[in-house]
């Protein structure tokens, strides 16, 4: 039997199938008695306490086993735990609804889980998994239980369960668990991030993984194709065995360029830079080979609470990864990115027949001035601890650009006064992703230091084709000619007058799409951190003189097709990387 699922970190594992029993059971929910509700809260509390020692211990564990940077989630899960945002709401539960603690925290915690899953961004919908995790910490203590499942396996498994935690992951011996299914999840789940960091195989989002296999069947877990074996002959065992022994090779391989510069063989140098939605992503990112952030989403920061953050929390979460990066390494900040299919309960916005065309982004923020200010204001303090560059997402004209740049000049003026440090050289470009925008990019260049290319939403746009819609998927694909002339456009606009170009959508780390942006002159590609080896491995084998010759004959070509089979067949080494 071959069931397909998500390949979320590369490798082949083989063994006996272990099914994880996980306690999925309803909450159960009574009342308290009056007299009982401040027992009942000061339980919970105790409880909330003891979660916070054994994260401190895993962190410990963690960094001895993993290393810093995977011990960083779970200070998040502590920070998580001392917040009111969850703990307080529960506490708050407790006494004014009068129910038991663990009715109080669940409908906390699936309020904020609900939020972030009904999110279309996948980073930011996996962000649920954090809240999910603490709270079924808290819950086990409050129901008497241990973590005793995982480390009861004894001997090499397959491990197969609903979903694994951040600290499920974190306590898996690799020894004993040579590899792991989850029938929830995506590649930028937690446990998929610390998968690829302890080199565990995995495929999630397998539905139904755990009733369609059995405790003790063999099976075979390809990670690079998100493919599972269940009880296979012996022609096929020997047959990834090999595959096994090969793609060890290849990982190896790829860990080489970790300390590579990202320059194609005949010297053509480009920045490799990640995406992330929060610091915990930056030094996954980092672990990764990444040289710097192409883009920061700020917007998380906004989300999973109840009203604003304040200017001081979105100053500390942008200098701690300032500081990570350093002086030489750019940390690229986008404003606000809310509206579409991201909503903020608290500011209770409008309905809209079509959010993606509507107030959102850019336009809210030059609306709601004061909002827009206490970020500038946050970012630009945090300038003064690295390399940040400010971007202002969805401009379609050259006035809106002028209004938030007026605003930015102000909010320095006022630091000035404060006798407040700043970057007074931080760069401030803007994203491409309105044909708009793309087509006046010769005049909005003169204004700008940089751009950068989203392109998840330009290619929606340019092909008027909605991206979650199955229908038009094939209208959906960057390689498209119309796409691909409106970023060369872009790019040849901003080389024009001196400035950079980066690309921070999907298609950045897409390798047919890489020897094209490359030979259009592309100067940063900013990509999942999973993306950057894989990516540099390829641009060390391009002659750049090559590229801009093979894309001057792709923008000749008529249709993505064409353009996908001519590229990977004068690419060899996308098919070698793709193995």
């Amino acid at each position: 039997m071959n069931l397909q699922g998500i390949a979320a970190a590369p490798g082949i594992a083989m063994g006996p199938a272990f099914i994880l029993q996980q306690d999925n059971s309803i909450v159960e929910k009574y009342n308290i008695d009056e007299a009982e509700l401040e027992a009942e809260t000061k339980r919970f509390e105790a409880k909330v306490n003891v979660a916070i020692e054994q994260l401190q211990q895993l962190i410990e564990t963690t960094r001895h086993n993993i290393g810093d940077e995977k011990a960083k989630i779970f200070e998040t899960h502590i920070f998580l735990l001392e917040d009111e945002e969850l703990v307080g709401a529960a506490k708050e539960a407790i006494l004014a609804e009068r129910i038991n603690a663990e009715a109080a925290l669940d409908g906390a915690a699936q309020a904020i889980i609900a939020m972030f899953e009904s999110m279309e961004d996948e980073n930011l919908r996996e962000r649920a998994a954090d809240i999910r995790d603490v709270t079924s910490r808290v819950m086990r203590l409050l129901k008497g239980q241990d973590d005793s499942a995982l480390t009861a396996i004894q001997e090499p498994v397959v491990l197969i369960a609903h979903d694994l935690t951040p600290s499920d992951t974190a306590q898996l011996n690799r020894n004993k668990t040579v590899g792991f299914i989850t029938e929830i999840g995506g590649k930028t789940s937690h446990s998929a991030i610390m998968a690829r960091s302890m080199q565990i195989p995995a495929v999630v989002g397998l539905r139904d993984a755990g009733t369609q296999v059995q405790s003790g069947d063999y099976v075979i877990l390809d990670g690079n194709r998100g493919v599972v074996l269940v009880n296979p002959g012996p022609e096929m065992i020997n047959h990834y065995k090999q595959l096994q022994r090969k793609d060890e090779a290849r990982q190896a391989e790829l860990r080489r360029f970790m300390e590579r510069p990202s320059v194609t063989a005949d010297g053509h140098k480009v920045e490799l830079a990640a995406n992330i939605g929060n610091p915990k992503d930056a030094f996954a990112a980092k672990g990764n080979g990444a040289e710097g952030i192409g883009l920061y989403r700020s917007e998380f920061l906004y989300m999973g609470r109840n009203d604003l953050p304040t200017e001081d929390e979105q100053y500390q979460a942008y200098k701690v990864v300032a500081e990570m990066f350093g002086q030489e390494q750019p940390v690229v900040i986008r404003t606000l990115d809310i509206g579409g299919d991201k909503e903020l309960p608290y500011l209770s916005l409008p309905e809209e027949a079509n959010p993606f065309l509507g107030y959102r982004a850019i336009r809210l923020c030059l609306d709601q001035v004061e909002l827009f200010k206490t970020q500038l204001r946050a970012i630009v303090r945090a300038s003064a601890f690295g390399n940040i560059k400010l971007m202002y997402p969805m401009i379609a004209t050259l006035q809106e650009l002028r209004q938030a740049n007026a605003l930015l000049n102000e909010v320095k003026a006022g630091l000035e006064q404060e006798n407040i440090a700043f970057n007074r050289q931080m760069e401030v470009g803007m994203m491409i992703e309105v044909p708009g925008a793309a087509i006046i990019a010769d005049q909005l260049a003169k204004e700008v230091d940089f751009f950068s290319i989203g392109t998840n939403d330009l290619v929606q746009y340019v092909m008027a084709a909605d991206r979650m819609n199955e229908r038009v998927s094939y209208l959906s694909e960057p390689l498209q000619p119309a796409v691909l002339r409106i970023i060369k456009q872009v790019i040849d606009a901003a080389h024009a007058r001196g400035k950079w170009v980066g690309m921070c959508g999907e298609m950045a780390g897409n390798l047919t799409a890489v020897p094209i942006l490359l030979g259009m002159g592309l100067d940063e590609f900013s990509m999942g951190g999973g993306s950057v080896l894989p990516v540099r491995a390829l641009l060390n084998k391009l002659r750049y003189s090559e590229m801009r010759a093979l894309a001057e004959e792709v923008l000749e070509l008529v249709s993505s097709e064409e353009i996908r089979s001519y590229v990977e067949s004068n690419v060899p080494a996308i098919a070698e990387l793709n193995e």
